[in-house]
């Protein structure tokens, strides 16, 4: 997956530089290349990693857990479950990523000398407690982990093993909430320990202390929050679990993460936590953030433009595009473009989307606006097109032979919107999203779902439109965001190509 940040013959570049659900960025920067990694929750496989050599265009160059043998989410696994909140590191020639499985196994260490992958099997660490791991080393080589709360202790990085016992470092303003994403760095003179505070909704914020040592005591800086858009109307909201990198030209800059709440009140976001980068300058020792916003200046160092993911996936390759994403596991026998060549075959496991066991394989949603198309073939069973945000939240169309049909599950309440004969043969499924820019009342939407059949000479039938604000976060909760793909529900169904296409404009 490519991501381009920078508009054609324009004098700037667009934020989010990583658009769609790729919250809690973490980044290393390893000689002239640039690393990033982002929480994946309940999807296989796990933990995204990004490329970029400029920090604004970023190309998706795997996914660090993509064995078995590394991620195991459960079947009772919830979702917003599973993956938290890597740090990805690069020290002594190696590149080091820990994570949080909260589905079971705790907190993870894992090693490649290649960011692409493969990655190590993991190193547990059952001696760390809590979630959002960090890690640094200090001139005497010793390796300190560091977790929400805010607590550090030192491990060895390649058995797990623990020393001593966890203690207490600065969690930043007295009584705030959900003090977390640590990382701690050595800067000129002083130990800087960054953390998110306020909790991951909109009271989110970036707050910073500093040292002479790695394990304190720490002074925060006078002017924390040192970046929050709590109590704002800014267009990016809930600004928060941010990572420092230095630029090619030697400047300082943060990722972090943050929404963009769409429609009237509250405002619903329905693409998840998206990547953002800001600015960074240094007065009297502290940062000082910038501005934050959607448009930025085109920085002071070349840019690097990534090629583009061709918006059509024809299915000819062995196996699949790491942008392609799954629930829980992907088992061969159930996902394969092997069984029928230039077709995704999808065998069914479980009835429907509102199971956790369902075969489902989609791409995270990243403009607001867009269009996703598929080519499927029913003959053996049914299956279709769906936009999930997670089992009680989804929008779908199924195919079955004769016959399609759109339904809507939002909480506890299912429906069958709408149906519609269908001709024999293979049928294109077609779903498109368009953002609300007029709000009418308090309770307009982000945006319109529009769910459709293409007749064959090429005519468009729709067959439901729907309120996009009953999948987004605000209404189901959790940590994740939309994505759109495809899923089997009876039997083997084939996908000829799967099309996703931009419509922001």
């Amino acid at each position: 997956m490519r991501v381009s940040s920078k508009p054609e013959k324009t004098n700037t570049i667009n934020n989010p530089v990583i658009p769609g659900f790729h919250p809690d960025p973490s980044v290393c920067r390893a000689g002239e290349d640039y690393y990033l990694a982002c929480s994946s929750f309940e999807y296989f496989p796990g933990v995204p990693i990004f490329h970029s050599r400029d920090l604004v265009n970023w190309a998706q160059i795997g996914n660090a857990l993509d064995r078995p043998s590394q991620l195991r989410l459960p079947l009772d696994a919830r979702s917003s479950g599973g993956i938290y909140a890597p740090t990805l590191r690069h020290h002594d020639g190696r590149f080091w990523l820990i994570v949080t499985n909260v589905s079971g196994d705790g907190n993870l260490l894992f090693t490649a000398t290649d960011p692409a992958g493969p990655w190590s099997d993991p190193v547990r660490l059952p001696g760390v407690q809590g979630i959002d791991p960090d890690l640094a080393w200090d001139e005497d080589g010793n390796c300190w982990c560091t977790t929400a709360g805010v607590g550090q202790i030192r491990i060895d990085p390649h058995t797990g093993e623990t020393f001593g016992p966890a203690h207490r470092l600065w969690s930043g303003a007295p009584g705030a909430k959900a003090p977390e994403a640590p990382h701690l760095y050595k800067i000129g003179d002083y130990w800087y320990l960054l953390i998110a505070e306020g909790g991951t909704e909109r009271c989110h914020g970036v707050s910073i202390a500093r040292s002479r040592t790695p394990t304190g005591p720490f002074e925060p800086c006078p002017s924390n929050p040192v970046l929050t858009h709590r109590g704002t109307d800014h267009p990016i909201q809930n600004t928060g679990h941010a990572d420092l990198v230095q630029a090619p030209d030697g400047t300082w800059w943060m990722v972090l993460l943050g929404v963009r709440p769409g429609g009237g009140t509250p405002g619903w976001h329905v693409l998840g936590r998206e990547t953002f980068l800001v600015p960074v300058d240094w007065v009297d020792g502290w940062p000082v953030v910038g501005e934050l916003s959607a448009s930025m200046p085109v920085p002071n160092w070349p840019l690097h433009p990534q090629a583009a993911v061709p918006a059509r996936d024809d299915f000819d390759m062995p196996a699949l595009a790491p942008h392609w994403i799954s629930l829980r596991h992907r088992l061969s026998e159930s996902c394969t473009t092997k069984e029928k060549p230039g077709w995704l075959t999808l065998q069914a496991r479980a009835g429907s989307l509102d199971d956790t066991d369902v075969t489902f394989v989609g791409r995270r949603q990243q403009h607001v606006s867009c269009r996703v198309r598929a080519r499927i073939d029913v003959e053996g069973g049914s299956g279709g097109l769906a936009v999930r945000l997670d089992e009680q939240h989804h929008y779908d169309i199924e195919a079955t032979p004769g016959e399609a049909q759109v339904r809507a599950r939002i909480g506890p309440l299912s429906t069958v919107v709408a149906s519609r004969p269908l001709p024999p043969g293979p049928v294109v499924l077609r779903i498109e999203t368009t953002g609300v820019h007029a709000v009418n009342d308090a309770r307009t939407g982000p945006d319109t779902v529009t769910i459709s059949i293409e007749e064959p000479d090429g005519t468009v039938v729709e067959l439901a439109s729907l309120d996009g604000k009953y999948l987004s976060t605000e209404v189901a909760g959790g940590f994740t965001g939309r994505v759109i793909g495809m899923f089997a529900g009876v039997g083997s169904v084939h996908f000829d190509w799967f099309e996703y296409e931009p419509i922001d404009r």
